[in-house]
């Protein structure tokens, strides 16, 4: 029994062998998969750049799109505004142009100007007649 315990068998020397070959093989399969790994990584870094291209793209449009909408919205709220703002001052215009045409006449060229004096003797005559009825 002796014997048996102090000499080593005769397959591990045969397993050593096997443990390099094994060895090799496992680093070469393993060289194998990490090459493919690093592959398959840059191609979803490539689609994902493409991905990301095409998203921008699509918010370009996007945007581009909303702000023409925003344009014309406020294209249209300006419209509306000012026609409001202009429908306010109507009056005030329409006044103003009254106010105008009055200063601009020539006061002979209205009429007759005996019509205009008698006028302010009238108003004379009346103020004239409850003066003296106080």
């Amino acid at each position: 029994m002796a014997s048996s315990t102090s000499r080593p068998p005769a397959s591990s020397n045969s397993g050593a062998a096997n443990g390099q070959a094994d060895r090799s093989y496992f680093e070469t399969q393993r060289a194998a998969l990490l090459g493919e790994i690093g592959l398959s990584l840059e191609h979803v870094l490539q689609n994902i750049n493409k991905l990301n291209r095409s998203l921008e793209s699509v918010i370009a449009v996007r945007l581009l799109s909303y702000a023409r909408i925003c344009i014309r919205n406020f294209e249209e709220v300006a419209d509306v505004f000012l026609r409001q703002v202009g429908n306010e001052f109507g009056s005030v215009e329409a006044l103003w142009s009254q106010f105008e045409n009055v200063m601009g006449k020539d006061p002979t060229t209205d009429g007759d100007p005996d019509d205009q004096q008698g006028e302010g003797g009238e108003e004379r005559d009346d103020e004239d007649s409850e003066a003296p009825a106080q």
